[in-house]
């Protein structure tokens, strides 16, 4: 068993021994944003479905099912008399020749769909009957590609042609794309990573993109790399008629609602973070202490519409936003960053304090889930019956009191109860940044220090519990030794809530300088195996399976442990358990994942009985994140999006794709590099969610915080891997 063991290590470990190679820091420097907009009837347009799109010298026109039209600065016009000119092949003995539909006789004739080249002597002809090339005595000849393998490629069917900037020509058919280079053809299938075949039109950028309409969204092709726009974030309408890219390389989309148009903005990592800065003050913030989440939008997309609501967790994403708001202070000295992580502490805060007020306490130290107004609704009307049914039917041990939701003691906010753990460990991640980055005069330092201290004493206290009002520990929040280690109904948990009471009390440590937590922490370890618990954090099947928000709560927790501990033997057997659950996590491009492993893991070898191994992020970790940052849309509108039909997908086996217990298999997977699909083809709130899904079906009546962005960017500038 140990050799099968040890060559299992070697194997992973060798091929990983090269994987430290990303220069840091990675230079981003200006990059192209993308960004799109949509027309439609309401900004001139004669009809919804337009059928086709031109250019000539005077700009775009759009021949729509009621008429042509021309754009004229936002607005569409009406234009009269206009025709798109059409052509055919007509017979020339073996051969076709090139002529204007109308001057062609009708028997015979080859009707073209797309040229490549020159109108008047184009190199390359899609049609129905197949692929036409112009040969040196200037006529068409049908002219299939074989791809070495006994296949043809263009003998029917034939969607469309292009030549890109470097002269290479693309055709588009449903048996893939193929391309002519001066090295000969190159095809292209699911397996290569095209993402969809149905294609309906094609067109070339002078920047080396090619651009690909389908029934179902756009593909865009460049410097090797797939992109796929589909859903109302990129496109009115997914069936795209007809496409064309102007001369500064923007995309203009032809579709059954309107037209689509994708373009480029130039732009630094720093501006966008001031974008979504922007955003999160003007729409996304709620209370007078700034709780960010996301918000509703009663009209689809309309941010002049927002709903302030609570979450449940609304004290998890503010700390997360405040301490990516500590990171920005600690590595820019931006006044502005300090206020808004001074203003998320005292949101934190007040959710210490505000249980304390009203007639149902707590005992000290407790926090709060979140706050509402209590000239809202009542959010206590029938919580009493749906709570029942959700013990009764989802989850037994669902704590069934009231009031769920207590009134503060001067009447002016109802606070949530019954806390959960992903609350804590937001807590306890953003104090110690607080602390260290931002708080600097000593009423400031001790102001996090009293707050850190009573939660921690609060959990100390009762036996490692949160205890509510009504007595008894909140649903979520047990770290209890006995309860983790002896009762059936809590091994699943063992492993990360041993994580996480290990990290608060280093944590609570760092903060107070009080050696006592350190001590309460070894004898966790020592009596009740909290170190051994915490090696594996969850239960998974391999990457893509498990809870996904236990892995955004496990990474906070590492973070703490490994940056705060003065326990070398600890965080020696910590750093390997991190890295095997960095290797999961791999495949997600997540830079916040990345770059808190890196912190430590970089150069970091791990010794065990058997040799000492490199564990080392894997090679491509450090361009992952960047591009994770520059791909993020800057539309943080919950819009639709589906791939599950896409070709370039690979399905999770069953035993990571869900639960054993569960019947039914969902539909997850990955890209055929290995990896999920890219944010901008997905949208997410948090980093709780799951990237392995493959369908999100927004209708755009969320708003998202840019704190998904913020959180990662600002760490990775602290640290020093990222510089603008």
């Amino acid at each position: 068993m140990r050799n099968c063991v040890t060559g299992l290590l070697v194997a992973l470990l060798c091929c990983t021994a090269v994987f430290a190679a990303d220069e840091v820091p990675a230079k981003v420097g200006v990059f192209p944003q993308e960004i799109a907009k949509n027309y439609s009837v309401a900004d001139g347009l004669p009809d919804q479905k337009v059928l086709s799109l031109h250019q000539d010298e005077t700009g775009i026109v759009a021949v729509t099912a009621a008429g042509a039209c021309r754009l004229e600065g936002a607005t569409w016009k009406p234009v009269r008399d206009f025709t798109p000119q059409r052509f055919v092949l007509v017979p020339d003995g073996d051969a076709y020749t090139l002529a204007p539909a109308e001057a062609a006789p009708g028997s015979g004739a080859v009707i073209v769909r797309s040229f490549a080249g020159d109108a008047k002597a184009p190199v390359a002809i899609a049609a129905a009957e197949g692929l036409f090339l112009r040969n040196d005595q200037g006529v068409y000849e049908k002219s299939p590609a074989c791809d070495g393998q006994g296949r043809l490629w263009g003998a029917c069917d034939v969607r469309g042609v292009t030549l890109d900037s470097d002269g290479n020509l693309w055709v588009a058919m449903l048996a893939g794309l193929a391309c002519r280079t001066a090295d000969g053809w190159k095809f292209y299938t699911g397996h290569e990573g095209l993402p969809y075949n149905d294609f309906t039109s094609i067109a070339a950028g002078p920047d080396g993109a090619v651009w690909f309409g389908t029934t179902k969204g756009i593909v865009r092709f460049k410097n090797g790399t797939w992109h796929y726009r589909q859903g109302r974030r990129w496109l009115p309408d997914d069936h795209v008629n007809d496409l064309l890219v102007d001369q500064a390389g923007n995309a203009w989309a032809a579709t059954q609602h309107g037209i689509g148009w994708i373009g480029f903005t130039p732009m630094t990592l720093a501006e966008k973070a001031a974008f979504y800065e922007e955003e999160l003050d003007k729409y996304i913030k709620r209370t007078p202490f700034g709780y960010t989440s996301e918000v509703k939008l009663e009209k689809a997309g309309d941010r002049s519409t927002v709903v302030y609501t609570d979450s449940d967790n609304d004290g998890l994403w503010t700390s997360m936003y405040g301490a990516g708001e500590c990171f920005a202070y600690g590595a820019t000295r931006d006044p502005e960053a300090k206020k808004r992580a001074d203003k998320a502490f005292e949101a934190l805060r007040f959710l210490q304090t505000v249980p304390q007020t009203g007639d149902h306490r707590p005992p000290k130290g407790y926090v709060a889930r979140t706050i509402l107004p209590t000239d809202g609704k009542d959010p206590n009307e029938g919580r009493i019956e749906r709570d029942t049914y959700h013990r009764d039917n989802h989850d037994v041990l669902w704590k069934v009191y009231e009031p769920r939701w207590p009134k503060s003691g001067d009447g002016k906010w109802y606070w949530k109860s019954d806390t959960s753990s992903d609350e804590l460990d937001g807590h306890f991640f953003f104090y110690p940044a607080y602390y260290d980055l931002v708080a600097e005069t000593k009423e400031e330092k001790e102001a996090v220090q009293q707050v850190i201290r009573d939660l921690m004493d609060h959990l100390i206290d009762h036996d490692f519990n949160l205890v509510d009002f009504d007595g008894t520990p909140t649903r979520w929040s047990i770290y209890n030794p006995d309860s983790l280690n002896k009762d059936p109904l809590w091994w699943e948990e063992r492993g990360l809530k041993s994580l996480s009471m290990l990290s608060y009390l280093t944590a609570t440590e760092h903060v107070t300088g009080d050696p006592k937590y350190g001590k309460i922490a070894n004898e966790l370890i020592e009596k009740h195996h909290f170190r051994t618990n915490a090696m594996i954090y969850k239960i998974h099947f391999g990457p893509g399976s498990g809870n996904h928000s236990d892995d955004e709560m496990a990474f906070m927790c590492y973070y703490n442990l490994l940056k705060y501990s003065q326990d070398e033997a600890l965080k020696h057997e910590i750093l390997y358990s991190f890295f095997s659950a960095w290797i999961n996590e791999w495949p997600e491009m997540n830079p916040l994942f990345n770059f808190m492993y890196a912190v430590f893991g970089r150069d970091a070898k791990h010794t065990n009985p058997w040799d000492t191994y490199d564990i080392s992020p894997w090679e491509g970790w450090l361009d992952d994140s960047v591009e994770t940052l520059k791909d993020f849309p800057l539309d943080r509108v919950a819009w639709d999006h589906h791939n599950s039909h896409r070709l370039d997908i690979v399905l999770l086996p069953r035993q990571q794709a869900t639960e054993p217990y569960e019947s039914e298999v969902p539909q997850r997977g990955h890209r055929v590099n290995g990896k999920v699909l890219p944010v901008s083809e997905r949208y997410f709130n948090h980093w709780n969610h799951d990237p392995w899904n493959l369908n999100y079906g927004g209708k755009g009546h969320t708003l998202g915080s840019g704190t998904v962005f913020l959180l990662p960017y600002y760490m990775g500038l602290y640290h020093g891997f990222i510089d603008n």
